[in-house]
C-alpha cells in the first residue's frame, strides 16, 4: 500500500506533538508539549496559517509535515515555509520523504504557493541531499532572527 496523507486534525493534537518531541531530540531543540498543543491547535482551527499533515505507511502513523503560509511582495503572492517534517525511525529510509516532498509540492500548486523556503541542519546530509534532489536550491541569502521579548 502506498503512502498517504491525512490532514492533522484535533483528535490527532496529542499524537502529533509526541512526533514532535521526538523530532526535537535529534538536535536538543527546547520544546513545551502544552504550549506545542495549544499551537497545534490554533494552527488547526485556522487555515489562513497553513497546513499539516500525518504520514501514513499502511495506515500506520509514522511522521508528520507542516507547512506555514507567508505573504510576499517579492514572490508576488503567498510563499510557504516547510516548518517541519518529520519520518520516525522506522519510516526511514524508505523513499517517504521523497513522496512527502512531491505531495507538498502538489500541495503547494493546489494552495497557489509560489515559493517553499525551509531551514536544514547543516549535520542533517540525508535531508539536504533529499531536498536538492527535488529541486530546492541553496538560497544566496542568510536567514536571521529576532526573538521579540514580550
Amino acid at each position: 500500500m502506498p503512502i498517504t496523507f491525512k490532514p492533522i486534525r484535533t483528535n490527532y493534537i496529542d499524537r502529533t506533538v509526541a512526533m514532535m518531541q521526538d523530532f526535537y531530540a535529534i538536535d536538543n531543540y527546547p520544546i513545551d508539549p502544552v504550549v506545542s498543543k495549544s499551537l497545534l491547535r490554533e494552527f488547526i482551527e485556522n487555515e489562513g496559517l497553513g497546513r499539516g499533515w500525518l504520514i501514513l505507511d499502511n495506515d500506520t502513523i509514522i511522521g508528520y509535515v507542516i507547512l506555514t503560509f507567508v505573504f510576499s511582495f517579492e514572490y508576488k503572492g503567498r510563499i510557504a515555509f516547510l516548518d517541519e517534517l518529520y519520518i520516525s525511525p522506522k519510516g526511514r529510509g524508505k523513499g517517504i520523504g521523497k513522496q512527502t516532498v512531491d505531495f507538498i509540492h502538489d500541495q503547494a500548486l493546489d494552495l497557489a504557493i509560489n515559493v517553499i523556503y525551509l531551514e536544514i541542519e547543516g549535520h542533517n546530509m540525508i535531508a539536504q541531499k533529499l531536498y536538492l534532489s527535488k529541486d530546492f536550491t541553496v538560497h544566496n541569502r542568510k536567514l536571521m532572527k529576532l526573538t521579540v521579548k514580550k
